[in-house]
């Protein structure tokens, strides 16, 4: 029997299903973007650089809430969790099963929440949660190669996911996605990452 490419390096369940608990990081993240190509931004997980870069504007002190689009294998997750008080949340949605349940398995804290569902509903999770705002929220999700009409649902709905002087953390490898959260936030600051693979666009886009 001939096996793919992504499936060699997973473990199967008895059953033949692919088993992403059972997967290390890479092997993962190589399948979720075999799987879904349209929704990983790359097949590559972000730089620490990067990863330092982007969280080095929150405010952590007064952070409650802290939301990440496309958390894939937890890349970021870990280092939030790191930086979060006792009594923050970080809410973590995606619309691949395979990775939520990847996290599901791999990280305990019980700040953590892993939501299987799409970005564009952030207020709706937001509330089954019993949280009004979020402080932050991050997103690496690829903004120029999503389904028409998502990208601008998203930006929009997260500005009013937002409390005011919060932000939208956002990196990618175009510039494209500033013309998506331009219209719903009027201070953008804006820098590249070049160690990382491809170099990244980030920017941090503050509600008033």
């Amino acid at each position: 029997m001939t096996v793919s490419t992504g499936e060699t390096a997973l473990a199967r369940t008895r059953k033949g299903r692919l088993n992403p608990a059972k997967l290390g990081p890479l092997g993962m993240f190589f399948l979720g973007f075999l799987k879904h190509p349209v929704m990983v931004g790359s097949i590559i997980p972000s730089s620490k650089r990067l990863i330092d870069k982007m969280l080095s504007r929150v405010d952590w002190q007064n952070t409650k809430v802290f939301v990440e689009y496309g958390p894939g294998v937890g890349t970021f997750c870990g280092h939030i969790l790191e930086r979060m008080a006792p009594d923050a949340t970080l809410i973590a949605i995606d619309t691949n099963p395979d990775f939520i349940e990847y996290l599901s398995a791999r990280i305990t804290d019980s700040r953590f929440v892993p939501v299987n569902g799409s970005a564009a509903d952030v207020r709706a999770i937001l509330a089954a949660q019993g949280f009004a705002h979020a402080d932050y929220v991050l997103s690496g999700l690829p903004f120029s190669t999503l389904p028409a009409g998502v990208a601008p649902r998203i930006a929009g709905e997260t500005a009013a996911a937002l409390r005011p002087g919060g932000a939208f953390l956002v990196y990618q490898f175009s510039p494209k996605v500033h013309d998506f959260i331009a219209p719903h936030f009027e201070q953008i600051d804006h820098a590249v990452e070049w160690v990382n693979v491809p170099p990244a666009q980030l920017y941090w886009a503050w509600k008033d």
